[in-house]
C-alpha cells in the first residue's frame, strides 16, 4: 500500500467517523488529564498528605487501575454486541462523566475530579477493546500497519491539542477555572455526534453469555491471548512500552519545575516533542515497513528507546540554577533543543516499536475473541503502569532523580527487549532481514499479493546467494519455512537466524539419505500447520547468474500435500558480496551494494498443474534478464 492511501482512508466512511470519534475522546481526556495534573503541580496542591510529584503518579494509577478491573466485562461486551452501538453508548457516559468534572473545576473540589479519573479510566476500558477490535473488522490485512498507525499518530496529535489547550486554559483562568468544564462538555459532546456517523459493524460472538465474576474472566481471557505466542509477547511488548511511556511523561512537569526550573509552557514543549515524535513514527510505519506488518521495526524502535533515554539523562543529570520563566528562555539556554531532540526521539522509536505489535495482535488473534484479547491486552497494560507509578513513587521516596529514573528505565528497556527477543527469535531475525532488505539493497516487489495471507502454500524460486532466504523472508508479509541445503544452514552466524526462523536443512539422498527423509517430514507438517513453505529447487547457489535446472524435490511434497504453487523470481543479488563466484566462493566485499534487488511473484498454480520443468520456466520468465 502506497503512502497515499494511508490518508486515503480518512476520506471513507468505514475509516473517518471512527477515526474522529477515537480523535475527539483522546482530545478531550488530556484536556482534563493534563490540565488536572498541571494544575496540581504548579499550584503545589497536596491531598492526603501527598506532595504535587506523588500526586502526578497517583493520577497515572488511578487512571490505570480500570483497565485491570473491568477489562474482562469490557472484552465480552465488545465481542458480543454491535460495535457502532457500543460506540455511542461509550460517548454519552463521557458526557456525563464531563459534567461533573465541570462541575468539580468549578468548586475547586479536587478530591472529586480524581474520582472523575478514575470514571473515565472506566470509560477509556470500555473504549478500548471495541476500538482495536473494529479496526480488523473494517480494514483489509494490508491496510492494519497504516490505519493503526493513523490511530496512533491521531491520538498523539489530539494528545499535542490537549496538552496546549488543558494548559493555555488553565493559565487562562487560574481563579475561576470556568474555560475547562466549558472545553471537556462540549467536546464530548462533539465525540458522540461523530461516534453517530460510524458504520454498524456486527458482533462476532453475538450468543456470548457475559459473565460478571471478574477473576474467573480475566483469567480466562488472559488464556485467549496466550494460545497464540507471537501474540502474547507483542502484548507484554505493547505492556512494556506503556511502562516506559508513562515513566516518561508522568514525571516531564516534575522534571521541567524541578530540574530544568522551567514553566507551564516549558512541561506543554517537552510533552508537545514527545507526542509529536510518536505521530511521526507511527506515520512512518507504514512507509518503512512497505504496507506489511514488520516485525523488524520492533527491535529497532526498542535500540532507539533506550538510547536515548541515555542521551536524556546526559543532557542534564542535575537541577539547572538558572530560571527559565518562559519558553523563550527555555530554548536560549544551552542543551535544551537537545532536551527536545531526545523526548522526539523517543517517541518517534516508540511510535515503530508499538505500532507493528498493534497491528500483528490484530492480524494473527482469533477474530471471533478478538476484542477479548484487546482486553487482556488492556489488563496487562495496566499491570505495568501501575507497576511503573509504584516503581517511580517508590524510587522517588528513595531519593532517586528524575534524570536518574530515566537511565534506569533504558537499562530495563534493554533487558526487557533481549528478554522478549529471546522468547520470540521472529522479531530480531526479521530486525536483521528488515536491515538488509532496507540498508544494504534497494529491493523493488512484484506481485507480491499472489501469496496468501493464510493457509499452506509452497513457494519456489531460483537461489542466488547466501542470502536468499533473508532477502524474501524480510519480503514477505508472513513468516516462511524456508528449505536449504545443510551445509549452507550450518554457516556461522547465519545459522542463529535460519534455526530461529524454523528453517528446515535438506541434504541430497548420496550425502544424508535420513536427513533428506527427516526434511520432507517437516515440510509436510509444516504446510499441514497451515504455513508458507520456500524451497529453492536447483538444490545449489548459481556461479553464473543463470538459472539451472529444477528438480523434482517440489513433486514429491506436492504428492503428500498437494497445496498451491507460487512461482517467485529473484534478480539482482548476483554479483553482490553474498552471492558466488564462478570458481564457488563467496565474492570479495563490497560487490554490487546497494544494488537494486527484484523479486517478482507468479499467480498461485494448483498442485495438479505443477511439473518441476513448468516451474523452472515460468521463475526464469519471472526473472527477466537481469541476474
Amino acid at each position: 500500500m502506497s503512502g497515499s492511501n494511508q490518508f486515503a482512508l480518512l476520506k471513507q466512511r468505514r475509516f473517518a467517523p471512527f477515526f474522529a470519534t477515537q480523535f475527539l475522546g483522546a482530545f478531550n481526556d488530556n484536556i482534563f488529564r493534563n490540565g488536572l495534573v498541571i494544575l496540581v503541580t504548579a499550584q503545589g496542591i497536596q491531598l492526603l498528605g501527598m506532595d504535587h510529584q506523588i500526586l502526578a503518579n497517583v493520577a497515572g494509577a488511578l487512571f490505570i487501575i480500570p483497565f485491570f478491573i473491568f477489562s474482562a466485562t469490557a472484552g465480552q461486551l465488545a465481542d458480543k454486541y454491535e460495535k457502532s452501538m457500543l460506540f455511542r453508548r461509550i460517548k454519552l457516559f463521557e458526557i456525563g462523566l464531563m459534567l461533573v468534572a465541570a462541575a468539580a473545576f468549578l468548586t475547586g473540589q479536587y478530591a472529586a475530579l480524581f474520582l472523575v479519573l478514575f470514571l473515565m479510566g472506566f470509560q477509556s476500558t470500555l473504549f478500548g477493546p471495541v476500538k482495536y477490535a473494529y479496526l480488523p473488522q473494517q480494514l483489509l490485512n494490508h491496510e492494519l500497519v497504516g490505519g493503526n498507525g493513523m490511530v496512533e499518530s491521531g491520538t498523539y496529535v489530539a494528545i499535542i491539542l490537549g496538552l496546549i489547550v488543558g494548559n493555555m486554559a488553565v493559565a487562562e483562568n487560574t481563579a475561576t477555572q470556568t474555560l475547562v468544564p466549558l472545553l471537556l462538555v462540549t467536546f464530548s459532546v462533539l465525540g458522540y455526534l461523530s461516534s453517530r456517523q460510524i458504520p454498524v459493524t456486527k458482533a462476532v460472538d453475538p450468543e456470548l453469555t457475559v459473565k460478571l465474576n471478574i477473576w474467573t474472566e480475566t483469567w480466562r481471557i488472559v488464556g485467549f491471548a496466550r494460545q497464540e505466542k507471537s501474540v502474547f509477547l507483542s502484548i507484554l511488548g505493547i505492556s512494556w512500552f506503556w511502562f516506559f511511556g508513562s515513566v516518561m511523561t508522568l514525571q516531564v512537569p516534575s522534571y521541567t519545575i524541578d530540574i530544568l526550573n522551567g514553566g507551564k509552557g516549558t512541561v506543554t514543549l517537552l510533552l508537545v516533542a514527545f507526542s509529536v515524535g510518536v505521530g511521526i513514527g507511527s506515520l512512518l510505519c507504514e512507509r518503512m515497513s512497505g504496507g506489511r506488518v514488520e516485525l523488524g521495526l520492533v527491535p529497532f524502535g526498542s535500540i532507539g528507546l533506550s538510547l536515548f533515554a541515555v542521551d536524556l539523562y546526559f543532557a542534564q543529570p542535575i537541577a539547572n540554577a538558572a530560571v527559565a520563566h518562559t519558553v523563550n528562555d527555555f530554548l536560549n539556554r544551552p542543551g535544551s533543543i537537545r532536551i527536545l531532540i531526545d523526548l522526539g526521539m523517543l517517541g518517534a522509536f516508540g511510535g515503530f516499536y508499538s505500532v507493528p505489535l498493534y497491528a500483528l495482535i490484530q492480524e494473527r488473534a482469533n477474530r471471533q475473541q478478538m476484542s477479548r484479547i484487546i482486553a487482556a491486552n488492556n489488563i496487562i497494560n495496566s499491570l505495568f503502569m501501575v507497576a511503573a507509578a509504584v516503581l517511580v513513587i517508590g524510587l522517588l521516596t528513595a531519593g532517586v532523580s528524575i534524570p536518574q529514573l530515566f537511565i534506569i528505565l533504558a537499562v530495563l528497556n534493554a533487558l526487557v527487549a533481549i528478554y522478549i527477543f529471546t522468547l520470540l527469535p521472529e522479531f530480531l531475525m526479521r530486525f536483521l532481514a528488515w536491515i538488509l532488505v532496507n540498508v544494504l539493497y534497494r529491493i523493488k516487489t512484484i506481485g507480491m499479493e499472489n501469496i496468501p495471507d493464510r493457509g499452506p502454500a509452497v513457494i519456489v524460486c531460483n537461489h542466488v546467494s547466501f542470502v536468499d532466504a533473508l532477502v524474501l523472508g524480510g519480503s514477505i508479509r508472513r513468516p516462511v519455512r524456508f528449505v536449504m541445503y545443510h551445509k549452507i544452514f550450518q554457516i556461522p552466524l547465519l545459522n542463529f537466524l535460519f534455526r530461529n526462523a524454523k528453517a528446515i536443512p535438506i541434504a541430497p539422498a548420496k550425502e544424508d539419505e535420513q536427513l533428506m527423509s527427516e526434511a520432507f517430514d517437516r515440510i509436510d507438517a509444516e504446510l499441514e500447520a497451515g504455513h508458507l513453505v520456500c524451497i529453492f529447487p536447483e538444490g545449489a547457489i548459481t556461479t553464473d547468474g543463470e538459472v539451472h535446472p529444477f528438480r523434482p524435490g517440489v513433486e514429491r511434497i506436492l504428492e503428500r500435500r498437494p497445496v498451491p504453487v507460487i512461482p517467485v523470481g529473484l534478480s539482482g543479488l548476483w554479483g553482490s558480496w553474498f552471492s558466488r563466484m564462478s570458481g564457488g566462493g563467496l565474492r570479495r566485499f563490497p560487490g554490487k551494494l546497494f544494488s537494486r534487488v527484484d523479486i517478482h511473484a507468479g499467480e498461485p498454480l494448483s498442485a495438479a498443474n505443477v511439473t518441476a520443468e513448468k516451474l523452472e520456466l515460468l521463475v526464469r520468465t519471472l526473472r527477466g534478464a537481469l541476474r
